[in-house]
């Protein structure tokens, strides 16, 4: 899934979006505050990370903002401010969680994969659909118990699917989570490949992806 990270400190901006990458999201990374809300404003991500004093504007007008417009992106905020009062002036403004620097890059994981579980389209904290069960904290897909081996890729776009069942989804938007830049897959058959492999992977999991013309592709019971 497509996180936003939006960091001023170069090093740890580097090494957030590297070990997110690694752990399967798709990573759009900026150092200004101004360009983290016009990119929470382009794109639906799955998750944003935070820093609190940034140039342009402060992680906390950001996240102000966004709940403003109505934006329900989870946020994590990063900061170096450790006080009650900040904690709170923090979550007050519409921030979901709170991380304290200097931190581990496994809590910060933790939390993000906490955040992934909380209720928002669905009410549950895995997806299922048929016999197939997908938890967005740890990035499994099973169907009766056994897991699917699917790619990051697969995964993005399962999750994208069971997410907004039963309305479709668009290419756009599957390019969107699944590469880091979204018009690679949307000049070529590149999303169909791995559409038609999740497809097979799927096989007896009482669901199937159906193509939906012109626009993109859904999840069915069948």
């Amino acid at each position: 899934m497509r996180v936003l990270v939006a960091e001023d400190d170069p090093a740890l901006r580097s090494v957030l979006e590297r070990g997110l990458r690694e752990n399967g999201y798709v990573v759009d990374a900026v150092d200004r505050g101004d360009d983290a809300l016009h990119l929470l404003g382009m794109y639906d991500y799955a998750l944003a990370v935070l820093d609190w004093r940034m140039p342009g504007r402060p992680g906390l007008d950001v996240v102000s903002e966004l709940r403003r417009r109505r934006l329900p992106t989870p946020v994590l905020m990063l900061t170096a401010r450790d006080t009650v009062a900040d904690r709170v002036a923090g979550l007050d403004a519409g921030a979901d969680d709170y991380l304290v620097k200097p931190f581990e890059f496994d809590e910060l994981l933790a939390r993000l994969r906490a955040l992934q579980r909380r209720p928002g389209a669905a009410d549950q904290p895995s997806l299922a659909a048929g016999a197939l069960r997908y938890d967005p904290g740890t990035h499994e897909a099973t169907v009766g118990g056994r897991p699917l081996g699917l790619t990051p890729t697969e995964r993005a776009i399962l999750e994208l699917l069971l997410r907004r069942r039963p309305a479709a989804v668009t290419r756009a938007a599957i390019a969107q989570h699944g590469w880091a830049d979204e018009s690679d897959p949307l000049g070529s058959n590149t999303i169909e490949v791995h559409v038609a492999r999740l497809r097979a992977k799927l096989a007896g999991a009482g669901v199937r992806v159906l193509t939906v013309r012109g626009v993109g592709y859904r999840l069915e019971d069948g």
